[in-house]
């Protein structure tokens, strides 16, 4: 197996030696950014985050007209910017693994990519039948070129791809996940295909350790939900970090650094700028209400709140009534006042891609107006008084989703005039924060590539994007095979 990137990386990682100088020159670039990696944005206010970021940028992007600002991550920069600002993103785009698809055929020669038919498709939204297309054929063409028996799925979730695996092309398979309701899933999805597989937890062993284990292939993604060394209490081995190489170089990342790394350079450039505009309003009213939390509710803050984070399902709900992405939820919380009748509104949220604590959830427009807001540029946005009255809203909804009783003593009108004046430096603020997202996942998947390379020669490793980015933007697969004179 081999690929080679066509971008205008400079790096590579086809041996542990270079992945190692890769991984290097990424931590040189972040370290004088750490301040970006480790922040919250729920505190943009609380704490003026703005102000740890150089002033000429913020002067320069606070007039940016939206569309530029969403194309930061992209590594996309204006010649009018300073030149300081453009060699930091620029820099930046330079370390982080290319992601355009790579043509499979090439790399894996003789691996056919079927469609889906209605039968094995059912239940699969465009993005999740895209991936199980194409892992499903790298992962039979990897099983047959390693002489595997049996395929065993970890986190196979509602067993799509151990089904497709299973009923297309007649492997053995062994789906494993955590969640005991996603067997039950599988099994009646299984039934719905006329056929079925019994698919019995068993606990899995280390593809190093079992010698019985030929290849594995490995899809990154929900680095947030990973235990790091030194940072989280934990009994088992830590997912970060795994090579020796980085343990060495003693750079930590943090929960908020591994929330950043599920950032998506596709996903905000695929975003309009009216959904960019209002979700940029949105991230400004939950950072005022952190405010609010703060000084009304001290003893709220040591626990992180979060007043909504949407599921998969309604992901999925989403996608079928808009194209980009975002999220959609009615939110009804019991009674928790007299005078709020029982419940909240009703609201209709959306989200760019957001921290995955921040909790942002409100369209402001669609939920109390009824219908989307106007056409915008960067300046247009809601109007200023409209604002407020959607920030005490908002404020109101979030309380009652934390279950708190709201007070009549909350001063909103003066926590919101406190926070307006520097508004609108939240998008170009979190603009270039989640430019870092793409640079600390490819940082984590060289750790994971490296760990594997340090095994020396009796593995053959390689690291490739096999989905389309616009589609699927985790799409980096690690594949590892045991050279076959060694099985």
């Amino acid at each position: 197996m081999e690929f080679r990137t066509t971008s205008n990386c400079k790096y590579s990682c086809d041996t542990a030696t270079h992945t190692l100088h890769w991984i290097n020159a990424i931590i040189r670039f972040l370290k004088p950014f750490t301040f970006f990696m480790h922040a919250h944005v729920v505190n943009f206010f609380k704490d003026r985050l703005w102000e740890s970021v150089d002033k000429e940028w913020m002067d320069c992007l606070r007039n940016e007209p939206i569309e530029n600002l969403l194309l930061i991550p992209s590594g996309v920069v204006q010649d009018h910017w300073p030149a300081s600002l453009k060699d930091f993103i620029v820099t930046l785009r330079s370390l982080v693994f290319p992601r355009e698809q790579v043509d499979l055929h090439t790399v894996l020669p003789g691996l056919h990519v079927f469609s889906l038919n209605s039968v094995l498709a059912q239940g699969m939204n465009m993005k999740k039948k895209h991936e199980v297309e194409v892992l499903s054929a790298v992962v039979n063409s990897i099983a047959d070129s390693a002489r595997g028996h049996t395929i065993v799925d970890v986190g196979a979730g509602q067993g799509y791809l151990a089904q497709v695996l299973s009923f297309q092309y007649q492997h053995s398979v062994v789906a494993i996940d955590a969640c005991s309701h996603h067997g039950s899933i599988t099994d009646a999805r299984a039934e719905r295909i006329k056929k079925h597989y019994a698919a019995q937890m068993r606990k899995s062993e280390t593809f190093l350790a079992c010698k019985e284990v030929k290849a594995i292939v490995s899809i990154g993604c929900c680095y947030n939900l990973l235990s790091e060394e030194g940072i989280d209490k934990t009994e088992t081995q830590c997912g970060f970090p795994m090579s020796a190489g980085v343990k060495s170089a003693g750079f930590s990342l943090g929960k908020n650094s591994r929330d950043l790394a599920c950032q998506s350079a596709e996903r905000w450039r695929g975003m309009e700028k009216d959904a960019g505009l209002h979700n940029f309003e949105l991230h400004s009213f939950r950072a005022a209400f952190q405010m609010v939390l703060c000084k009304y509710y001290p003893e709220v803050m040591i626990t992180n709140p979060s007043i909504g984070r949407q599921g998969k399902t309604l992901r999925r709900r989403q996608h079928r009534k808009v194209e980009y992405p975002l999220n959609h939820k009615e939110i009804v919380c019991p009674s928790l006042h007299s005078n709020m009748k029982g419940s909240c509104c009703n609201i209709e949220p959306t989200e760019l891609e957001t921290d995955k604590n921040s909790g942002l959830a409100l369209d402001t427009d669609v939920l109390f107006h009824g219908h989307s807001s106007t056409k915008s540029t960067r300046c247009e946005g809601t109007k200023s008084v409209d604002k407020y009255a959607l920030f005490e809203k908002f404020s109101q909804s979030g309380l009652c989703r934390l279950g708190l009783k709201p007070s009549q003593d909350i001063k909103f009108h003066e926590i919101w005039k406190e926070a307006e004046p520097f508004a609108e430096l939240i998008g170009p603020y979190w603009s270039l924060r989640a430019a870092l997202g793409p640079l600390l996942e490819t940082f984590l998947l060289l750790d994971r590539l490296l760990f594997l390379q340090e095994q020396g020669s009796s593995l053959e490793v390689i690291m490739l994007p096999i989905f389309d980015p616009e589609v699927s933007p985790r799409n980096v697969a690690i594949i590892a095979k045991k050279i076959l004179t060694q099985l």
